[in-house]
């Protein structure tokens, strides 16, 4: 371990220290935010035209999506290729689809797909940053 921190407390010093793990830890949350915020310049650039987080609009809402079972939002009218998909929108599942939307949910109503992997995980990554865990339970 090493110090990072000296702070003085009344009379005496206190030495804080972090362990390279931590710095670690540190490093990959600072790396985290700026997934997350390429990731919401992504979604407001790719998906904002069709989706909001709040809002069911040409395609249903997001906050929430990772975990949230697949076209469980009652009051969106889903296409019968995604009520016939089943499961949950996971990390992967979201993933897959954003790659190819017509080969995972033929007939869906939703044609664009993300080519680039890395634009996809940012693009999940806010996602993710936007959902409570186990999804949006309606």
């Amino acid at each position: 371990m090493r110090p990072v921190l000296l702070a003085t407390l009344g009379s005496g010093v206190m030495v804080l220290t972090v362990s390279a793990a931590m710095g670690d830890v540190i490093r990959d949350a600072a790396a985290d935010a700026d997934d997350v915020a390429a990731g919401h310049a992504l979604y407001e650039s790719k998906c904002s035209g069709c989706h909001s987080l709040d809002t069911d609009r040409i395609g249903p809402r997001h906050r929430s999506v990772v975990g949230r079972t697949i076209a469980s939002i009652t009051e969106y009218d889903y296409s019968q290729a995604l009520q016939q998909l089943g499961g949950t929108w996971t990390t992967a599942r979201l993933d897959q689809f954003l790659s190819g939307t017509q080969q995972m949910a033929p007939g869906s109503k939703m044609y664009l797909e993300i080519d680039d992997p890395v634009q996809r995980r940012l693009i999940i990554s806010y996602l993710q940053s936007v959902s409570r865990p186990g999804g949006d339970k309606q």
